[in-house]
């Protein structure tokens, strides 16, 4: 390329190139400190947005069970619709109650602390009591839920990002036919589960935990007869 040309190339890529959407949106993922989950279930792909800043205990928990796979064949088990306005609500998802595949717990980080609101496609770690009870069950909202904010003595949930792609099957999972359940969850198991094929991160180096995976070991064929 002839020198007057190659030094109009450069200066154009200086001028316009560091304004292009796509040298924008990488400059603002890094230095957001957003990190992206692409969860694709047999109802359809979900992107997740992860805030590793404002909630990094919570953000470094779900990432764990990412890195290691340990969401890779569970589901989305739970649809809780509104009685009064059924296209919204929540649904819920993760490991349920394979023990197998759980990680330690870790401290609860409220929305007071982390400012991240229980809006429309927020996700948020499900839990019991306890507060330090999250782990590998999580929730994603359809529509506002503020009585999940924490509030005075109420603890709430700890959101920890938002979905950013693929809200249509979110919504899709909370249509589905529903039953069974109890106390809290009365009527609202979904009666074929949605399975997550796999979940990944788009964003940033893998850090696997390198803890053994129980739910991946086979038993002898004498013992899986017992």
């Amino acid at each position: 390329m002839p020198l007057h040309l190659l030094k109009q190339s450069l200066l154009c890529l200086m001028l316009f190139g560091i304004h292009h959407p796509a040298f924008a949106a990488k400059k603002s993922a890094s230095t957001a400190g957003i990190v992206r989950v692409e969860m694709v279930t047999t109802q359809g792909r979900l992107v997740l947005a992860l805030y590793t800043r404002q909630a990094p205990k919570t953000c470094a928990n779900f990432l764990a069970y990412v890195d290691d796979h340990r969401f890779d064949g569970t589901s989305f088990y739970r649809s809780a619709r509104r009685k009064s306005a059924p296209e919204y609500g929540f649904i819920q998802g993760g490991i349920q109650t394979d023990a197998r595949r759980i990680l330690p717990t870790f401290d609860h980080e409220p929305t007071t602390r982390t400012g991240i609101l229980h809006l429309d496609a927020t996700i948020s770690m499900a839990r019991r009591m306890d507060p330090g009870s999250a782990g590998g069950n999580f929730f994603i909202t359809v529509g506002a839920i503020p009585g999940m904010d924490a509030k005075d003595e109420y603890i709430g949930y700890a959101a920890f990002g938002r979905i950013v792609g693929g809200m249509d099957t979110v919504k899709r999972i909370l249509a589905l036919p529903t039953g069974g359940g109890s106390e809290a969850m009365r009527g609202q198991m979904l009666a074929k589960k949605v399975i997550i094929i796999s979940a990944k991160r788009l964003d940033g180096a893998v850090h696997p935990t390198g803890r053994v995976k129980p739910w991946l070991l086979k038993l002898p064929k004498d013992e899986s007869r017992r």
